[in-house]
């Protein structure tokens, strides 16, 4: 049934329903009662298949149909009659189909089951101690008679059992169960007035029959809703303050019974009903207990492995690892080598992080694969892994390091790409009484290491902590310079090889520290990328290089270099914001973008999207940027059609390849016909004898920077024809 059927069909049973009780008894109204049935059953059939709960609709149809006869037709109604053997024929059908549809899946010890049967057992012994035995034990009532009677109340017992619990149960409800338990509810509540209170049927009979019609119409528009009335899977053994509540008062039924029983008959009790019912009860409650607790110790269970485990990889995670770690450094030698990814955060920029997802799968599977099943591999954060070689001799580390940076060599697949990972790998041995977080400690030193030094395996030495405590100090007093001005600002001139002119110049910073003295850039640098201080400096000198070009063009006119370059780090690109940075400073020294040249290297292009967009950004601005050091990173060819590039410099390390009998010089020449065919700008790095500069000339290189042309410094000298024309 359509989304508006439903709603038609309830709004137009519910009208029939309550106008029912408009109608005097007859025929007609016996019709209407029958169309309501009728229509209800067809659509539970046609909707959802509910052909148990259209039996029980259909048994109290023709049960009404032959109450009806008896009324009208015979004018006596004998009791009990064959339409309340179809009455009571129904309710079995209902019970079990509401049952049915809205029961948890699951043990049998869990869920509404157990709850049904508790609420059952209760209000069973109640009914049976003050309605169902008087009535039982009557002899003056007709066998018939007392065995209807108390199949009535019988069956509101079970409804009483199954309904309740759909009452109290927690989590949301769909549409459908709303309505089939509004239906349930009012089947219920007529029941309940039927059996219990029988002057309301004389009352108000017309209105306890519209009760059950229109609980016919909620059930067929339960049928029809779309919605399931499967209760979402995870509830079933919810313990709810209501729940508990009710389940709770029903254990209580069973001493007030034996309270109220004892003051009004004097002492004289059911016992067996009682003392049956209690062995009974207790039974239930203390399955319902174990399956409940069985369920708590589950999920316990679970949330322990989940708080153990990595989730996407299955590994161990580092809180995991940190005990297995420790019982392997208490129970003998063993080595822990650590592990992390170079470049799989481009992996996730460039290709996605569903890829880089497989990727870490993918190396995960391999790790486990290669080592013991006693060995451990986990997963330790982002693309970091650890693995814990166990039972090993000196010397095993080393070996085991190797293979796996063997393995690591190889590709791996992830999804549909085949995917070259370079791996870093810092080794550790347990010996003496070190522990395990120590271990963990110096194998991570070792990796950093391996990282900083641009290799790709490092076993653990003392030394390594000599040099990381040395960085540690560096990095304090580089925060200290940083706020005592204590860098400077020195500059190298490019020189344009055919009329010896200094074209431009290289902006290079310089630190004076007041005790160190001079500090090279190859030592502080790389510890300004790690600590992140590069950020705050790279600004700095892109400031103070700006500010410094414009004084020389107010000053020099015509004489002063055309452009000024700054080298720009991986983390300064990652930094968001970086482009509006450098944006903002050149509008506030009035340089020109075209008069800012940015140099970034191929490394810190491939670091991740971000750095491309943010040169990308500062292309559009008008700077133009440089690829610094070509040739020495990844040395991909394409990067100079995807990375908007106008300036190639050549590494020093080609240059140095120029000997006087030309040998090697292949690499420097396609290097100038890479650049121009590309219509790019070369720049030849490191040129320090006339020899190099007089061969990278004839070769087509129109510019070049080195100490052949001029050290860097502070202030220098820009007199025209300064540099002789090599």
């Amino acid at each position: 049934m359509g989304a508006r059927r439903w709603r038609v069909w309830l709004a137009c049973g519910l009208a029939a329903s309550l106008g029912y009780t408009l109608l005097p008894y007859g025929w007609f109204a016996v019709g209407v009662a029958a169309v309501i049935a009728t229509a209800s059953c067809v659509i539970m059939v046609i909707s959802a298949r509910w052909y148990l709960f259209a039996a029980g609709v259909v048994c109290w149809m023709l049960g009404d149909l032959i109450y009806a006869y008896y009324v009208l037709v015979r004018g006596e109604v004998p009791y009990p009659n064959w339409a309340d053997v179809l009455y009571l024929g129904a309710y079995p059908l209902l019970t079990v189909a509401l049952f049915l549809l809205t029961r948890h899946r699951g043990s049998i010890r869990s869920g509404n089951l157990i709850d049904s049967a508790i609420i059952g057992v209760a209000v069973g012994i109640v009914y049976w101690t003050f309605l169902i035995e008087p009535i039982v034990t009557n002899g003056q009532a007709p066998l018939l008679s007392r065995v209807a009677t108390a199949g009535y109340l019988t069956v509101g017992v079970l409804l009483c059992a199954v309904i309740v619990p759909i009452l109290l149960r927690r989590g949301p409800r769909s549409v459908s169960l709303w309505l089939l338990t509004a239906g349930s509810s009012i089947t219920l509540a007529c029941n309940v007035a039927y059996t219990l209170l029988p002057e309301v049927q004389v009352l108000a009979g017309p209105v306890l029959y519209a009760g059950y019609l229109c609980a016919y119409t909620l059930w067929a528009a339960a049928a029809a809703h779309p919605s399931p009335t499967v209760p979402a899977a995870g509830d079933g053994d919810s313990m709810g303050r209501r729940r508990l509540i009710v389940l709770t008062a029903t254990m209580l039924l069973v001493p007030a019974i034996l309270l109220v029983q004892g003051e009004r008959s004097g002492g004289s009790l059911s016992w067996a009903a009682v003392g049956l019912g209690s062995m009974v009860l207790f039974v239930l409650v203390a399955t319902r207990m174990y399956g409940y607790i069985a369920r708590v110790d589950s999920q316990a269970s679970r949330l322990r492995e989940l708080a153990m485990c990595d989730d996407l990889t299955g590994l161990p995670n580092r809180r995991d690892f940190e005990r297995l770690s420790e019982e392997a450094v208490a129970s003998g030698s063993c080595h822990l080598i650590m592990i992390d990814l170079a470049g799989f955060k481009h992996i996730n920029d460039r290709l996605g992080r569903a890829v880089g997802d497989q990727t870490l799968v993918a190396v995960a599977v391999k790790l486990r694969e290669y080592v013991r099943e006693r060995d451990v591999v986990a997963r330790m954060g982002a693309d970091e892994f650890a693995v814990l070689v166990c039972d090993t001799l000196p010397g095993d580390g080393d070996r085991v390091s190797d293979r796996l940076l063997e393995l690591l060599r190889h590709p791996v697949q992830a999804g549909e790409h085949e995917l070259l990972l370079n791996a870093r790998l810092g080794v550790a041995e347990a010996s003496g009484d070190i522990t395990a977080a120590e271990l963990v400690r110096r194998a991570d030193t070792a990796r950093y290491a391996a990282k900083a030094a641009g290799g790709q395996l490092v076993a653990y030495s003392p030394e390594l902590d000599e040099r990381a405590e040395a960085a540690e100090r560096l990095g304090a007093d580089l925060r200290h310079s940083l706020d005592d001005d204590d860098f400077r600002v020195f500059y190298q001139p490019i020189i344009d090889l055919n009329d010896g002119r200094v074209a431009a110049v290289e902006a290079l910073v310089r630190w004076e520290h007041p005790v160190r003295g001079q500090v090279s850039p190859a030592a502080f640098i790389p510890v300004a990328e790690d600590n992140g201080l590069i950020v705050e400096l790279g600004e700095w000198v892109m400031r103070t290089s700006c500010r410094q070009f414009a004084v020389w063009r107010r000053e020099l006119g015509l004489h002063a270099p055309q452009y000024v370059s700054v080298n720009v780090s991986a983390r300064q690109l990652a930094e968001p914001g970086f482009p509006d940075v450098v944006i903002g400073i050149l509008a506030s020294t009035g340089v020109d973008p075209h008069a800012l040249l940015v140099e970034v290297t191929e490394t810190a292009l491939f670091a991740g999207r971000t750095a491309v967009d943010a040169v990308e950004t500062l292309h559009r601005a008008g700077i133009r940027i440089a690829l610094d050091d070509f040739g020495t990173g990844h040395s991909s060819l394409g990067l100079l059609r995807t990375v908007p590039v106008d300036v190639l410099k050549v590494d020093k390390s080609f240059v140095d390849e120029i000997t006087p009998d030309g040998s090697r010089a292949v690499i420097v020449d396609a290097l100038i016909h890479v650049s121009s065919g590309l219509g790019l700008r070369a720049v030849a790095e490191g040129v320090e004898t006339a020899l190099q500069a007089a061969y990278l000339k004839d070769l087509g290189y129109q510019y070049a920077q080195g100490y052949h042309f001029g050290r860097p410094v502070p202030d220098p000298d820009f007199t025209p024809r300064l540099f002789a024309p090599v």
